[in-house]
């Protein structure tokens, strides 16, 4: 026989320890990395990142200082995990508060503000102004009052009176200045204007019971025939054309288109005393 030693299958290893005087040896466990429970450096990179930050969010806001200080006291209690943080920061910049990036041209100038609101009260005065004047005339035109031909004037010739007349005056005579403006009485319809002897320039309107209205010796005529008109409006000027001694507005008040009627007395009965 030669000098051949037999081969031996190779024998697997087990954690299992061969029995000891019949007794089971301890099994000892088997040990782990401590880095295995430590987070990866990138995964503990973007935690740092998320504290870090929140702290910066609250810095920015002005009430998280000291959240920023103690995020960093405790990266650098961890070692490695303060010096990943502090490159992550390094990287990311620091964080603004959105409203601090706001530029100024954003804010509202003074200045613009008080044009504004000084437009807006004129605007607003503008509009009261013809609020009230629409009021006025609509009562005017609900009533159906009589108005004065002229704002400023003298009574100078009255009805019936005989004198420079060929028989008597038809009229009521407001003495005034060449170029006043003559308003109309009440409201009617232009029904006939232009020059009629010893009348001049002359413009009826016939109101809307019927009632022609003359409007005598005027310098200018500013209606047309069939033109409505209403109280107040201003329908021409006063003048000296036609029979007269000087510039006046002869006022002849004619119902139904008939012959005409003491003015002075119409005027009372709608309220008004020249």
């Amino acid at each position: 026989m030669g000098n051949h030693r037999a081969e031996r299958a190779p024998q697997r290893r087990t954690s299992a320890a061969a029995p000891l005087n019949g007794k089971r040896r301890a099994t000892t466990p088997p040990r782990r990395s401590v880095w295995r429970s430590v987070p990866s450096l990138p995964l503990v990179a973007g935690v740092a990142v998320l504290a870090i930050s929140a702290g910066g969010a609250v810095t920015a806001s002005g009430a998280g200082v000291t959240a920023l200080t103690s995020s960093g006291s405790s990266l650098d209690a961890a070692g490695s995990i303060g010096t990943a943080a502090g490159q992550a920061l390094s990287r990311r910049g620091v964080v603004v508060s959105r409203d601090g990036t706001r530029s100024s041209g954003e804010e509202t100038d003074p200045e613009l503000v008080a044009l504004a609101e000084k437009q807006m009260a004129e605007r607003e005065a503008k509009l009261a102004e013809i609020r009230k004047s629409a009021e006025k005339q609509a009562a005017k035109i609900k009533e159906n009052k009589w108005l004065l031909p002229l704002d400023v004037y003298q009574i100078t010739a009255t009805f019936g009176q005989y004198g420079l007349w060929a028989s008597y005056h038809t009229g009521l005579d407001f003495n005034g200045n060449t170029g006043d403006p003559i308003h109309a009485i009440a409201n009617g319809t232009v029904t006939s204007t232009g020059y009629d002897g010893a009348y001049g320039n002359k413009t009826v309107v016939t109101l809307d019971d019927g009632t022609e209205i003359w409007y005598c010796h005027q310098t200018s005529i500013y209606v047309s025939v069939g033109e409505r008109v209403y109280g107040s409006d201003v329908i021409g000027t006063v003048g000296a054309t036609g029979n007269v001694t000087g510039s006046h507005l002869h006022l002849e008040v004619r119902p139904g288109g008939g012959g005409p009627v003491d003015p002075f007395n119409a005027f009372v009965e709608h309220g008004i005393v020249p």
